[in-house]
């Protein structure tokens, strides 16, 4: 249920986006809006992704995921970084408009500095996802990408927090795409954080054309998963990712696939290669047995991300 302020924060942005604004599950209070960066003609499009928390604006943050095929590696980092520059900003205030026009903000000024429609890799990622339509059947993942527990994101753990230990897998390459996984034990979110952050420091991996994840963190006090994806554009990639570490019941995990893309089209064989790496890697670290087999087709997994060892 949403407090006072909350409540009239959501009605004061369906009166001023209209349409664009969306209720996912107003009991979870999970919200979505639309961005883009022109009205008229736009070019690029974001998708803001907000869960309210009970204690929101007064003590905690929204958590929030922005889903764009085109925003990937340093480009994200940036946004993010900014939105959360601006909730230490007004610490304690309703923060959804301000944070939805700075993504707005963001897309003006990307889609000025660079000709996006030009771009091969922009009509690349729009070719693949299109296939998606096609070999895949589209499950639901809004509880995957906007797991309730992410709040502990924003949680003030120690600052003496460790980059934990990442580890590199080996690259499958086929018809000049390649993937290569990478792993590191976590057992906090703001661990997560830590890796992706290190992450991106690599310019290789910075330059992927996507680096998808997953991570599952076990909570002994409430006996529960933390648990959340990423696609990074490759779409339904995530979620598969997600899905594999399930049904592979490993925890306190956290796995990245990095893929370049090499110019020709893989299909649907790129789950396959994203669902392979992972596992891989997985088993080169001791989290599952090289015997285990998931009990659901390959393809029906997806990614995350890593570095330490590059």
């Amino acid at each position: 249920m949403l407090n006072e302020d909350s409540i009239e924060e959501v009605e004061a942005l369906s009166s001023i986006y209209g349409d664009e604004w969306c209720v996912i599950d107003e009991a979870a209070r999970i919200f979505c809006i639309k961005i883009t960066d022109d009205i008229d003609y736009p070019k690029l499009k974001a998708c803001l992704q907000i869960i309210l928390p009970h204690d929101y604006p007064s003590a905690a943050p929204p958590v929030y995921q922005i889903n764009a095929a085109w925003l990937r590696g340093p480009d994200r980092k940036t946004l993010s970084n900014s939105l959360e520059e601006l909730y230490v900003e007004n610490t304690g205030e309703s923060i959804l408009y301000l944070w939805v026009e700075k993504v707005r903000e963001f897309l003006l000024e990307k889609s000025q500095s660079t000709d996006t429609v030009e771009q091969p890799e922009v009509r690349k990622m729009a070719t693949e996802e299109e296939e998606v339509a096609d070999d895949v059947e589209m499950p639901d993942y809004r509880n995957l990408k906007l797991n309730k527990e992410n709040v502990h994101l924003f949680e003030n753990h120690s600052s003496d927090e460790e980059l934990p230990h990442i580890k590199l897998g080996e690259t499958i390459t086929e018809r000049r795409s390649t993937f290569q996984p990478h792993l590191a034990p976590v057992v906090t979110p703001r661990q997560v954080r830590m890796v992706l952050d290190k992450l991106f420091e690599n310019k290789k991996i910075a330059s992927a054309t996507h680096n998808i994840y997953a991570y599952r963190i076990y909570c002994e006090e409430k006996q529960s998963f933390l648990q959340d994806c990423e696609d990074d554009g490759e779409t339904a990639a995530g979620g598969r990712l997600l899905h594999l570490l399930q049904i592979l019941d490993v925890r306190n995990v956290l796995v990245v696939v990095s893929r370049w893309y090499g110019g020709i089209l893989l299909g649907p064989d790129r789950f396959k290669h994203i669902n392979n790496s992972a596992r891989n890697i997985l088993v080169q670290e001791g989290y599952t047995s090289s015997a285990v087999r998931p009990s659901l087709p390959i393809s029906n997994v997806s990614k995350f991300v890593k570095l330490n060892d590059v």
